[in-house]
């Protein structure tokens, strides 16, 4: 219409593509809003559920309240530890009078010669193979754990010879 000179058809369409836009900005502005408004409805509804989960809790925290005597506990408690301490006392001194009651000073010389007896028998055993076995012990320590390097000639060579 612009290129025919109908400049009363342009100014007409000028003012609808205005009009269209200020419609689509405000339908976006109005869907945000909506969305926004569901979004506070959500955090409304959560907060209910939680005042009213916190709301029972409360209640059954009371009930409990009442129903426990914190001294009493206190003292079931200490009483407890008074008494398992006890067992623990004669629990050892059990043990201690068992032991002293089946360790006879005669067993344990006993139980030495029997050990002194069968070391004999292998100490006759092994002394005369321990003369015949190699010794564990060469040079000072640390030289057979030393490798030896190759000097920068010897490396030098070799590479020349890869190359080649």
């Amino acid at each position: 219409m612009a290129k025919q000179g109908n400049k009363q058809g342009c100014t007409v369409l000028a003012k609808q593509l205005v009009q269209i836009r200020r419609q689509k900005a405000r339908t976006y502005t109005a869907s945000s809003k909506v969305a926004s408004v569901g979004a506070q409805a959500k955090a409304m509804s959560s907060n209910v559920t939680l005042a009213g989960a916190m709301s029972s809790t409360a209640k059954t925290m009371g009930a409990v309240n009442k129903q426990m005597n914190p001294q009493k506990m206190m003292k079931t408690m200490q009483d407890f530890e008074k008494e398992s301490a006890k067992m623990d006392m004669s629990e050892e001194m059990i043990n201690d009078t068992l032991d002293n009651i089946l360790d006879e000073s005669g067993d344990e010389e006993e139980q030495d010669a029997v050990v002194q007896r069968v070391l004999d028998e292998i100490g006759i055993e092994l002394s005369g193979k321990l003369a015949t076995a190699p010794s564990a012990h060469k040079g000072s320590l640390g030289e057979s754990s030393k490798a030896k390097l190759p000097t920068d000639d010897e490396i030098e060579k070799q590479l020349a010879q890869l190359q080649t």
